[in-house]
């Protein structure tokens, strides 16, 4: 009998397929618009804007360090699934934008789509004990410790990387951007919850 306690391998499977997907819609849907987001994908999205590298080299790059702080608080098994994440968004969002070509798309319902579609993609990821990484492992390490949500500590780091966006954005872009994060953080805040669900 299945231990209620935990995925099996073919349901983690399937979750972090659905994550990594979702989450590489939901960047192709970005950067499509020109915005930013937050995290580290936001801040990779930063950097390829800035330096005209590919989002998925720099994504697989940044993340490298964390690896470490993830395996020593996390847990082989997380940093392995996140490790796999982080390496399929990369592949994922290389390839998606020649499978379908996007029109144009208001900036207030594409920032709230880029939200929830992002959220969604995150939440299927922490309850299958992975994430995209970087401050996505910080903010569960958090999460865990002091019981301050991974979506309040997101946000936080959100905002510093918001005011470097405007360095290199206009304003507006800059607004719709963060409404997109601030959706994406809402969805987690509210709806991942380890006393509620299995995330395991």
């Amino acid at each position: 009998m299945t231990d209620a306690r935990h995925h099996t391998p073919l349901e983690d499977a399937q979750g972090l397929a659905f994550g990594v997907t979702m989450a590489g819609f939901a960047i192709v849907l970005l950067t499509h618009l020109g915005f930013v987001t937050g995290q580290t994908a936001g801040l990779a999205v930063l950097i390829s804007y800035a330096t005209g590298y590919s989002f998925g080299v720099v994504f697989f790059v940044i993340n490298l360090p964390f690896y470490w702080l993830g395996w020593r608080r996390m847990g082989a098994a997380f940093i392995v699934k996140t490790f796999i994440a982080v390496a399929g968004l990369s592949i994922v969002t290389r390839y998606v934008p020649g499978w379908f070509e996007i029109g144009a798309v208001n900036p207030w319902f594409g920032a709230v789509l880029f939200g929830l579609l992002s959220g969604s993609a995150l939440l299927a990821l922490f309850r299958h004990n992975a994430s995209l990484g970087g401050i996505g492992i910080l903010a569960l390490i958090v999460q865990d410790r002091t019981g301050f949500r991974a979506g309040n500590t997101q946000l936080v780091f959100d905002a510093a990387l918001f005011v470097a966006a405007l360095f290199i954005l206009d304003l507006a872009t800059v607004g719709f951007s963060f409404l997109g994060a601030v959706v994406v953080n809402l969805v987690i805040a509210i709806n991942h919850r380890r006393d509620r669900y299995i995330v395991a």
